[in-house]
C-alpha cells in the first residue's frame, strides 16, 4: 500500500525528460520504469524500486510507443524486453494505487461516503473530489451531479472505478457516494488520479449523455 503523505515541494516539483518524446515534465506526470534483473522492463508506478529510472509520459499511447519502438534499450543502451502488455499493467498498478489511496483517506478520517454525508459535503462546497462508483444507478447519479452544478464551489468529479473496487477499497458494504474534502490528502490522490487519466477514462462517456 502506497504512502498517501503529502510530497515536499522538492519532490513535487522534481523534473524528468520522457524517453518518448524527449520533452523534460514534472514527475507527476510520468510512470518510471526499471530494469529488472533478467532484461525486462517493469514498471513503478510508486518510484522505489532500485535501479536507474526510465521515464514515459503517463498515458497508453506513449508506453505503448516505448515498449513497440525499443525506446527502452535506446535509453538503458542496452537490450531490454518490453511485455505487449506494458501500458495494462501500468494502468492495473495505477488504480491500484487510486483505490489504496482512498482506504487510506478514510482510515484516516479524510473521506466521506454515503447518500446524505456526500451530498452535505457538496451542499457547503468542501468537496474537491465527487467519487461516483460507474456502475451506480443513473437517479442517484443525477441528484449529486446535480447538486455539484447548484454549489459555489464545485468539486471533480470521478467515475473510473466500480463500486466493487470502491467497497473493497474502503472496507464499505455497497459504495456508491464519497466525498474527498479539500486539502492535502485530496491533492496528494489527485497526482495519482491524473496519471491514470492517460490510462482509462475517468468519466464514462455515457454520463455526458445522462446529464
Amino acid at each position: 500500500m502506497s504512502d498517501a503523505s503529502p510530497k515536499t515541494h522538492a519532490e513535487a516539483s522534481r523534473q524528468r525528460r520522457d524517453l518518448v518524446s524527449g520533452a523534460v515534465m514534472e514527475e507527476a506526470r510520468l510512470i518510471r520504469f526499471v530494469a529488472s534483473p533478467d532484461g525486462s522492463v517493469t514498471p513503478d508506478v510508486l518510484r522505489k524500486l532500485p535501479g536507474r529510472g526510465l521515464w514515459v509520459e503517463a498515458t497508453r499511447g506513449a508506453v505503448d510507443q516505448a515498449a513497440r519502438k525499443g525506446g527502452f534499450s535506446r535509453a538503458a543502451k542496452t537490450k531490454l524486453a518490453a511485455p505487449a502488455d506494458l501500458a495494462d499493467q501500468v494502468e492495473t498498478l495505477l488504480v491500484r494505487q487510486c483505490l489504496d489511496g482512498l482506504g487510506l483517506a478514510r482510515r484516516a478520517g479524510a473521506l466521506t461516503s454515503g447518500f446524505e454525508k456526500v451530498s452535505s459535503v457538496l451542499a457547503a462546497g468542501r468537496a474537491a473530489w465527487l467519487i461516483e462508483a460507474s456502475d451506480g444507478s443513473a437517479d442517484g447519479r443525477r441528484k449529486m451531479l446535480g447538486l455539484v452544478r447548484k454549489s459555489s464551489n464545485p468539486p471533480h468529479i470521478c467515475g473510473a472505478f466500480s463500486a466493487d473496487e470502491l467497497s473493497l477499497a474502503l472496507g464499505l458494504g455497497h459504495a456508491i457516494h464519497t466525498a474527498f474534502p479539500a486539502g492535502r490528502w485530496a491533492e496528494r490522490w489527485s497526482e495519482a488520479l491524473s496519471r491514470l487519466a492517460g490510462f482509462r477514462p475517468i468519466l464514462p462517456e455515457r454520463w455526458s449523455e445522462e446529464a
